[in-house]
């Protein structure tokens, strides 16, 4: 999903492992954590975000273990655990203390994990499709057909990245030959083929936390969706709604499941706007949810 190749960013040490990260801005920060599709990276989900938002902020644009230029070890079973552990790791080593999480898809639920293992450490909430349990929708959903076959069977192949990429978005023009070469080709890369996080014909077991007590969470949250997600259905976000206590839902209309990338302009004000506010939800909030 990039429109120019990825800069060089720097390594940082976060535990035993390096993380890949993109700086820019100034700031209060805000974290970008991408999807687990074929191919991901940070730069790939968000770099239609990052000029805006490094205008009033410091924004890192993280690749998770396993995608990007990120190390890529074996990955644990307890995956969204070791995600948002890595997070906060990656935050000591860089001396932040507090920042918001922008978190798409795979990187959404390990926001979640952050939020309940390091409340302390976590301002703003900003979640676009993250996957959890979809009440109402078939499972798997036709995106998750793609990402669990990814790598099964024959194994990678481009007609799959497309076949995948296209169940990502609404709007078919925006998927061009050099956005599905590129990620096609980040997606072969021998270590990311040794040990991916999905993709093998099975979900990988992640830590059910949408059965925890999300009502926990003091962050104030903003649910970010596109009505026309194929990946993780809308119907996923009432659950979150129903349960985070100071929690705002935003829906746009010809939009799939990379809100971020296909409506970026109005994402981008949305959550600028979304991060200006208070940080934390007071006594008086404790009902479950709101909409916008």
């Amino acid at each position: 999903m990039s429109a120019a190749k990825a800069p060089k960013g720097t390594m940082v040490q976060a535990g035993d492992i390096e993380l890949h990260c993109i700086e820019r801005g100034a700031g209060d920060p805000i974290i970008m954590i991408h999807g687990g599709g074929p191919g991901a990276s940070g730069w790939s989900n968000f770099n239609r975000n990052v000029e805006a938002f490094a205008q009033k902020h410091r924004v890192l644009i993280v690749d998770l273990p396993g995608y990007g230029a990120s190390s890529k070890p074996a990955l644990p079973p307890t995956l969204l655990g070791f995600y948002a552990g890595s997070i906060r790791a990656m935050m000591d080593t860089l001396k932040i203390e507090r920042a918001h999480l922008v978190g798409n898809s795979l990187g959404g639920m390990t926001s979640l994990k952050f939020a309940l293992e390091y409340p302390d450490r976590l301002d703003h909430l900003v979640l676009m499709g993250a996957g959890a349990f979809a009440p109402f929708s078939p499972m798997p959903t036709e995106g998750l057909k793609h990402l669990l076959a990814y790598y099964a069977g024959e194994g990678p192949t481009s007609q799959k990245l497309e076949a995948f990429v296209r169940a990502m978005v609404w709007d078919q023009s925006e998927i061009t030959p050099q956005l599905i070469a590129e990620r096609y080709q980040a997606s072969i890369d021998p270590e990311v083929m040794a040990s991916p996080a999905m993709g093998k014909g099975v979900l990988p077991r992640f830590e059910p936390i949408w059965r925890d007590d999300l009502s926990v969470i003091s962050a104030r949250t903003l649910l970010i969706w596109g009505r026309d997600d194929r990946v993780v259905p809308l119907d996923s976000s009432f659950l979150l709604l129903k349960q985070i206590r100071d929690c705002q839902l935003h829906v746009f209309a010809q939009c799939g499941h990379w809100a971020q990338w296909e409506k970026a302009p109005a994402f981008n004000r949305l959550v600028l706007d979304f991060l200006a506010s208070g940080s934390r939800a007071s006594p008086a909030s404790a009902a479950s949810g709101g909409a916008a």
